[in-house]
């Protein structure tokens, strides 16, 4: 393959360019093509819940929330109650609205109303996918009905109100993000590399990963819905990737033009090797992340979707585009005063000092990851709510309000959905919303037999709002304090209470409560098949089973450190003021996961990078404790400094003003940090010197099978003539020379210009 692209260079960049103009325009309408998402999941208790209200009841969970405030007065005086119900009254109209209510409409209850009596709420509810809710209805919704008048003043709260918002700024974020990560990388770039295009060519490379993300999610997109966060995934992980897989490619045709061979002969060698390196790398990336799609929710599934997609892209680049270019104008970015590499230089002698003393480093190592991973154990899933946007954003600002000034939180309130086709005499009915009241975080239950407070009937009931046929549901109201505190544990007392007909219990806690527990219970799933499909890929780059399992140890340790810092940091809320964020006590589970399975295939890309040249010194020595010196003398310096620059490209992300998108860049920057440096010029050699003979060793059965999947099979004559010219022999590295490009030099046997 090395060979066909060096003759067919201009060919190949030709056909390059043209494959990434025609990506471009399919990847321009990528982006408007991609979905919202909700926390939900299909099938559940809450969602079963949800399909009754609707189906049986015509109602549902509350989207939007206006705040109300009277500019004089309480909301209680005629002027400001009668301005609450034309307020009302226009939202019920609104095309896309399904029903509305308020503090005026409801019979004044005082879970709607704040303690001074200045504020009050209106309420509604808008039925559709979240691309309905919130690209159409809100944005034409909200700045009609929050103009406010000399009455009232009006703004705008609710879940997706918040995550309407958090679209847009996420965005931003990302965006913002990359116009600083282009020049600092391309600075880093040029001052490792010492030449302007070896800092471009990378670059270059990342966003042609990009952009045939983009391209090939348009192709995803005619069967399933893609989240637009995943496109977030897509510009930090192209970059990423296209700066990884180009450094290995160029950093092994510098290697080999320094020991004599020619540029075309160096390229094919390239390919060859560091080649079939980065399609490993990419085959254990990728695997990482396409086992989100053993999860049943869109929103995950649509990071393995594009994760695969920017795997793709980056491998394409780095083995077929880069090799072209480099073979045309590779003179370009060999630096003008290279001073050649050492055979025995600072990571030689940190391998050989850890190798003598294996059990000493390799102990103290472990001990200082542990350490900084210790905070993991107290690691706490929660839910998300507004804290995820800045304080500035309008929808937080209302929530936080609310949160501040309102006893109750009428609108997350549980919905408790009679299922059978009688629920008995009313009586039944009170005895049961009386015993939900009693239960430790319920503010207020309302039914269609009245309204509770801690057993008591406060009020008097609403049979057309909580009566359908011979059907009932229950509104039960959780205190400010239990919102604040853990919601998900309201929800746990409310299933858990003795019903007297059977009820499923629904409402916006109740399904980020079951969306959580589907998450965690399929934990083990996603992080077994993890640990299946990169054993296989390594042992397949290896033969080796003791390697795979070492490299999952390793990379278990290194993401330990990472949740340990993400805990420590977003749920302890330690850095709060630097970073400018809210702490809520617990984490959603959604981006650790994502993070894990993306910092996991990282990590393995370092593992495929080192361990593919010890191997390689292995194969030619015999010498395991030679072979780790020299893999990691030729391998961490490569490593170390895309490890840095990627870790300073993830570190930008924290200026970022939504939390999930500042959680992803300091993981991610804390995990690369680790694994490049403690982990690879540690613990890798500290364990391979103790395993000893024992790393390369694999039962019998295996290493058949893995000398059959592996070994070269030869063509014979008349095949090969059949093929014509454009059959490489077996052995890439002894193939003929390749005739001198007019911007080589010429170079004697020794190397020297």
């Amino acid at each position: 393959m090395g060979a066909f692209l060096v003759r067919r260079r201009r060919l190949v960049m030709v056909l390059a360019l043209l494959a990434t103009l025609a990506m471009a325009a399919l990847a321009a309408g990528t982006v408007n093509a991609l979905s919202l998402a909700r926390f939900e999941a299909p099938g559940s208790e809450s969602d079963r819940a949800g399909a009754e209200l609707a189906e049986r009841f015509h109602t549902g969970s509350v989207d939007l929330i206006l705040l109300v405030t009277a500019v004089d007065g309480t909301v209680d005086d005629p002027a400001v109650a009668a301005a609450g119900r034309e307020l009302t009254r226009r939202v019920g109209a609104f095309e896309g609205v399904a029903e509305a209510a308020s503090y005026w409409t409801r019979g004044n209850p005082a879970t709607l109303r704040d303690e001074k009596g200045t504020r009050a709420l209106v309420v509604a509810r808008i039925p559709g996918d979240a691309n309905v809710v919130r690209s159409r209805i809100l944005p034409a919704l909200v700045p009609e009905v929050t103009r406010g008048n000399e009455v009232i003043s009006v703004r705008s709260g609710g879940g997706e109100e918040v995550f309407r918002q958090t679209v847009p700024q996420a965005r931003q974020d990302f965006l913002r993000a990359e116009m600083i990560i282009f020049p600092l990388v391309f600075v880093l770039l040029w001052a490792y590399s010492r030449r302007v295009l070896g800092a471009l060519l990378p670059i270059m490379v990342g966003v042609f990963a990009m952009v045939a993300t983009l391209a090939l999610l348009r192709g995803v997109l005619l069967f399933t819905d893609v989240s637009t966060f995943a496109l977030n995934i897509t510009l930090a992980m192209g970059l990423a990737l296209g700066i990884d897989y180009s450094l290995f490619v160029m950093a092994r045709f510098r290697e080999e033009v320094r020991h004599g061979r020619s540029h075309h002969d160096a390229v094919v060698t390239a390919v060859a090797r560091a080649g079939r390196t980065v399609l490993f790398s990419g085959m254990t990336v990728a695997a990482s992340l396409a086992v989100l799609l053993a999860l049943p929710f869109d929103f995950l599934r649509s990071f393995a979707y594009a994760g695969i997609a920017v795997v793709v892209g980056g491998v394409v680049g780095a083995v077929v585009v880069l090799p072209a270019v480099l073979a045309a104008v590779g003179a370009r970015v060999i630096p003008r005063h290279d001073r050649g590499e050492r055979a025995v230089g600072f990571w030689h002698a940190v391998a050989g000092r850890v190798m003598r003393r294996p059990v000493l480093y390799g102990g103290a190592a472990t001990l200082v990851l542990l350490l900084l991973g210790s905070p993991f154990l107290g690691l706490n899933f929660g839910v998300a709510d507004d804290r995820i946007l800045p304080p500035s954003a309008p929808a937080r600002q209302t929530q936080e309000i609310i949160r501040a000034e309102f006893p109750a939180e009428e609108t997350d309130a549980l919905q408790v959905v009679s299922t059978g086709p009688s629920t008995g005499p009313v009586a039944v009915v009170a005895g049961y919303a009386a015993a939900l009241s009693r239960l430790e975080g319920v503010a207020q239950v309302d039914s269609a037999a009245g309204s509770y407070v801690r057993g008591s009937r406060v009020g008097d009931g609403d049979p057309a709002r909580f009566r359908g046929g011979e059907g009932t549901w229950l509104s039960v109201v959780p205190t400010a304090a239990q919102m604040e505190g853990d919601p998900i544990e309201l929800v746990s007392r409310v299933r858990a209470a003795p019903a007297p007909f059977e009820v499923l219990v629904g409402g916006y806690t109740a399904e980020l409560a079951d969306y959580r527990a589907s998450i965690v219970d399929r934990l083990p799933l996603l992080i077994g098949l993890m640990f299946a499909v990169t054993f296989v890929v390594l042992f397949l780059m290896t033969g080796s089973v003791l390697i795979p399992l070492k490299a999952t140890v390793l990379n278990l340790l290194s993401m330990a450190v990472m949740f340990g810092a993400i805990v420590w940091v977003y749920q302890e809320g330690n850095l709060s003021g630097l970073l400018g964020f809210t702490p809520t006590g617990s984490i959603d589970p959604s981006i650790p996961i994502l993070m894990f399975c993306v910092a996991y295939g990282l990590s393995m890309d370092y593992e495929v990078f080192l361990i593919s040249r010890i191997r390689e010194e292995y194969a030619r020595s015999g010498d395991t404790v030679a072979a780790v010196a020299t893999g990691l003398q030729r391998g961490a310096p490569l490593i170390t400094a895309a490890g840095a620059i990627l870790a300073l490209s993830f570190a930008v992300y924290a200026t970022a003003g939504v939390v999930f998108v500042q959680m992803l860049g300091v993981g991610m920057a804390v995990a690369i940090l680790v694994d490049s440096t403690i982990i690879r010029a540690v613990m890798v050699p500290a364990f391979m010197r103790l395993a000893g003979a024992a790393n390369w060793w694999a039962p019998r059965p295996l290493r058949r099978l893995h000398t059959a999947l592996t070994r070269p099979r030869p063509r014979s004559d008349a095949s090969r003539a059949a093929r014509g010219s454009d059959a490489a022999p077996p052995d890439p590295t002894a193939s003929r020379p390749m005739p001198r490009a007019a911007d080589e030099p010429r170079r004697s046997p020794t190397g020297r210009t």
